[in-house]
């Protein structure tokens, strides 16, 4: 099987910690799986709103026939956003998954209540739309937004693991979350550190994207050969 992240961004180094985060959910259970990783160059830096977001959907459709001739067997869109999926989907070839739809449904799978803990207060009416579009609604209990900017995330740091956990407590605490969904591509490399002082568990879009979206492919690989 071969899964293409599309990071809908500019910004290289994401997509390189994405797959890295992607290869090791996949590590050691799904031999021969292929992960790739392209950026979508001349998009913005950081999808910060909806307004980046449109910016950025001509770009990831126009990778579509490479994605073809590269015959990937699904395509992930690595942006907690789900930028652009409603269209990528309308012209793949094959299954096209969301960072962001996939968490939300790992944590319907797990039965828990989840909050979301994302970046600007910008995204916030972004992600509670596609919650609600997607029919996770009833799971959620919040989506808060950090105030930390998306290239602050993917930078790192203790400042901003501090941050994050501050507000994962309190999507627990105050809004009575059972987990809490990282809502950024670019926290998927800070799960590990995250996860040694968190109180309930953290849903990871990149890991929980790359199980469904090799499910999916293999879903889909099935019903054609039968």
């Amino acid at each position: 099987m071969k899964l293409l992240y599309l990071n809908p961004n500019s910004t290289a180094s994401m997509t390189e910690a994405v797959v890295i985060a992607a290869r090791a959910a996949l590590a050691g259970t799904a031999p021969g799986t292929e992960i790739l990783g392209w950026t979508n160059a001349g998009a913005p830096p950081a999808i910060q709103g909806p307004e980046d977001g449109a910016a950025a959907v001509p770009g990831l459709l126009a990778q579509l026939p490479r994605a073809r001739a590269e015959a990937v067997d699904a395509i992930v869109i690595a942006c907690f956003d789900d930028t652009g999926l409603d269209e990528m989907r309308a012209a793949a070839h094959c299954p096209v998954l969301g960072i962001g739809q996939s968490a939300y449904a790992m944590a319907g799978l797990l039965g828990l209540r989840f909050s979301v803990v994302t970046t600007l207060a910008v995204s916030v009416p972004v992600i509670e739309g596609n919650i609600r579009r997607l029919g996770f609604a009833p799971g959620c209990t919040s989506v808060r937004a950090s105030g930390l900017p998306v290239l602050a995330v993917d930078a790192g740091g203790p400042e901003v693991c501090a941050r994050l956990t501050a507000e994962a407590e309190a999507a627990r605490r105050d809004d009575g979350a059972e987990a809490v969904v990282l809502g950024c591509a670019g926290m998927a490399h800070l799960h590990a550190a995250l996860s040694e002082t968190a109180s309930l568990p953290l849903i990871d879009g990149v890991a929980a994207s790359a199980r469904l979206a090799l499910a999916a492919a293999q879903t889909v690989a099935g019903s054609a050969r039968g």
